[in-house]
């Protein structure tokens, strides 16, 4: 049976209106209703939400349609990917600090003749530029391999 034709009947056997439904789950009831006509999907909160209210498990709510395991694959597939870009401007931005951190402090000689400077911030701030770089390469990697595969 499709995710839509589950929630119906789920929601049927509870003896719940689509707007009774709706209004426990925080949505309106055109989006339960989209749902139950297969225009839409929820996402994956939405999909433990609906679960964990019937007290169901996910595999009774969405193995039998393939187009939601579909959707929550993919859904996840976008969050890793946005965690890499997320984890890449950090690295980028940590790198950056630390060079500009390196650039105003800058070096001066103490009483004794002895340069001080924050002489680590320079490798410091190699490393995290490449680390980043490293992410990013990986991240379109996980992309095109995406892209492709769904082709």
């Amino acid at each position: 049976m499709d995710f839509g034709g589950q929630v119906k009947k789920i929601r049927q056997q509870h003896a719940l209106t689509q707007e009774q439904l709706a209004q426990q789950l925080h949505v309106s009831r055109q989006t339960v209703s989209s749902w139950e006509n297969n225009r839409n999907l929820p996402d994956l909160a939405m999909v433990v939400t609906i679960a964990q209210l019937f007290q169901i498990s996910l595999d009774q709510l969405i193995l039998g349609d393939e187009t939601m395991a579909k959707k929550l694959v993919k859904d996840g597939s976008q969050v890793r990917l946005a965690r890499l870009n997320i984890a890449t401007v950090i690295l980028f931005v940590l790198g950056g600090a630390c060079f500009l951190s390196a650039a105003l402090i800058g070096s001066s000689l103490d009483s004794n003749g002895v340069l001080q400077e924050p002489f680590f911030l320079i490798p410091i701030g190699y490393l995290l530029l490449f680390g980043g770089l490293i992410v990013l390469l990986v991240n379109l990697g996980l992309r095109l391999y995406h892209h492709f595969k769904t082709k």
